[in-house]
């Protein structure tokens, strides 16, 4: 406690001059160590896959329904996972990833923008959701 006396106890006093709340010693012997709470953020994390048939061409744009798509174990989806308000999303193309504004995702699809491009039949189309919430003990 440094420069306080040992005959002091603590007292929490409201500061009107700063706004602001301050503590003030009065006996060392009464003060009670509380453990803070311990906080954890527990991330939660879903891939999707798609691999086209046919060509996509871009120019318009395109629009993929989240049932189209298989999660990591195969299984065909009904909705992407919401991320919102706590996560983003990333979206890889032939394993590569793609700038953040060419593409959106929703919980029931993927839209890409127009570009003037051709995504190839049978390339891996991989959505990647990430949602984070946190955990007090």
């Amino acid at each position: 406690m440094g420069n306080h006396k040992k005959s002091k106890k603590i007292r929490r006093v409201y500061d009107c001059h700063t706004n602001r709340r301050r503590f003030v010693c009065k006996s060392i012997n009464d003060i009670t160590i509380i453990a803070p709470p311990v906080v954890s953020v527990v991330p939660a994390i879903r891939r999707y896959f798609y691999i086209p048939e046919a060509n996509m061409n871009l120019a318009s744009g395109a629009t993929i329904s989240s049932n189209l798509f298989t999660d990591d174990n195969g299984n065909q989806v009904i909705d992407f996972m919401n991320f919102s308000p706590n996560g983003y999303a990333n979206l890889y193309i032939n394993g590569v990833i793609q700038e953040g504004g060419l593409y959106t995702v929703n919980t029931k699809s993927l839209t890409i923008a127009p570009v003037n491009s051709t995504i190839s039949a049978k390339t891996p189309i991989v959505v990647e959701l990430l949602t984070f919430s946190t955990s007090v003990s």
